[in-house]
């Protein structure tokens, strides 16, 4: 087993086949294919499975790549460390639901490390994407909610996946709406004065389920609803439309809109942020600055609406 070959595994999974991983490592496919085979044939695993839309994970190639990645980041610490290589690439992947305070982590994150070469990845995505993303280690971690009613099925699918849930910070539903919405003056609002008005969601794909959906109360009737997929789109529709929809509160001046307000829902549920990541794995050092900006973010957002009061 070589350094070369481990680094071969973990960019075949970042490429998603053994061509797009060939022509990134400038070398041939059949190459890359016979190395990748010696490596299983000398751990006795089968790292990949072959099907008809190309590679993916076996279940003992999951484990293996978090192993794969551990050795290799050391590698590359090492080698930073007592060759003093300028061009030390560093390697970070998060996904993440749509909130901007992660956006706002993530730039400061960027800003601290101050390198010159580094392949860095933040994908705002799905419920079900983020799960797996971690779970077949595409993504460092993922950051995610979970709430009263949430709790068990998202409880039973991460330790299906052997993924454990880090609770970050706890916070009460906001309403998100245009700051001159009819609703934008009240203290607090209640799902019944919503009703009148467009429910913006997040496109949850065939995974549709209440349990995965980002906004809290999903289960409430509403005539107007529109499913989008990214948050630009939600906060012109709020502009536009007077839409509105059901988040953590947490907002990033920078990132939130200008034109958008947190308004204080009436309810007696709950959202926790939180970070999942692998069962038994080190994090690494970016991840534990990432998270630390994270939650820098949040004390920051917590003081700054205390003095606007």
């Amino acid at each position: 087993m070589t350094l070369n070959q481990l680094r071969y595994v973990i960019e075949i999974v970042r490429c998603g086949s053994i061509s797009t991983a060939a022509q990134e490592l400038f070398i041939t496919q059949p190459s890359l294919s016979k190395s990748v085979n010696e490596l299983e044939k000398e751990m006795g695993i089968t790292i990949f499975r072959r099907t008809n839309r190309g590679v993916v994970l076996s279940e003992e190639g999951i484990r293996f790549l978090s192993y794969a990645r551990q050795v290799v980041e050391q590698a590359d610490l090492l080698e930073h460390r007592y060759k003093e290589s300028e061009k030390m690439h560093h390697t970070f992947s998060i996904s993440s639901q749509h909130y901007a305070i992660v956006v706002a982590a993530f730039i400061a994150m960027i800003k601290e490390e101050n390198v010159n070469y580094y392949d860095y990845y933040l994908r705002e995505v799905k419920t079900s994407e983020v799960i797996s993303d971690v779970h077949l280690q595409k993504s460092n971690l993922g950051i995610l909610y979970e709430s009263s009613f949430n709790h068990d099925v998202l409880k039973r699918i991460l330790y299906d996946n052997d993924l454990e849930f880090t609770p970050l910070f706890t916070v009460k539903p906001h309403v998100f709406l245009r700051k001159s919405h009819p609703l934008a003056c009240r203290q607090m609002i209640t799902l019944e004065e919503l009703r009148e008005y467009p429910r913006l969601v997040y496109d949850q794909g065939i995974n549709n389920s209440f349990y995965f959906t980002e906004e809290v109360h999903s289960t409430e009737e509403s005539d107007r609803n529109i499913t989008v997929t990214d948050r630009g789109t939600i906060f012109n529709l709020m502009i536009g439309l007077d839409g509105y929809t059901i988040s953590s509160g947490i907002m990033s001046d920078d990132f939130s809109g200008a034109e958008i307000s947190s308004i204080p829902l009436k309810t007696e549920e709950y959202m926790t942020l939180g970070a999942i990541t692998c069962k038994n794995t080190a994090p690494s050092a970016l991840t534990e600055r990432f998270l630390f900006h994270l939650k820098e973010r949040y004390h920051a957002g917590l003081v700054s609406k205390k003095n606007t009061k």
